[in-house]
């Protein structure tokens, strides 16, 4: 079991920057992938970037390349996504979620993640 806790979001302008931080605690965090989702009103949950054990490679989406950045702590339990540029469309809450290497699906996929957190709300304004 593990336990995840996001924090760090908030109200930006456009161009603005945030960075966000999500605590884990339960079972070994260095054993899982991590990634970060997000959903906005009315649509679906959507994958934003994905970060291996020990830090060294990630994936982003092609909307968020360049601009966000994932990392991680294991000597901390803490994973973070630091967010350039921000524009209004980045409006969502976003959650961080433990990969689930059992699983089939694409890491870009919020089917094989496990386990979840409960979301900070960022909101970016013209």
């Amino acid at each position: 079991q593990v336990q995840l806790v996001e924090s760090g979001g908030g109200l930006v302008q456009a161009g603005g920057s945030l960075r966000l931080s999500c605590a884990a605690s339960g079972r070994t965090f260095k054993d899982y992938r991590m990634g970060w989702f997000r959903q906005a009103p009315g649509k679906e949950r959507e994958f934003v970037a994905v970060i291996n054990w020990n830090g060294r490679s990630a994936y982003y989406a092609d909307s968020v390349k360049g601009r966000f950045t994932i990392s991680r702590d294991n000597a901390k339990n803490t994973m973070y996504l630091q967010m350039n540029s921000l524009k209004p469309e980045d409006t969502a809450v976003y959650y961080c979620a433990t990969y689930a290497d059992s699983t089939d699906e694409s890491y870009d996929q919020p089917e094989g993640y496990e386990y979840w957190g409960q979301g900070t709300q960022d909101t970016v304004s013209t």
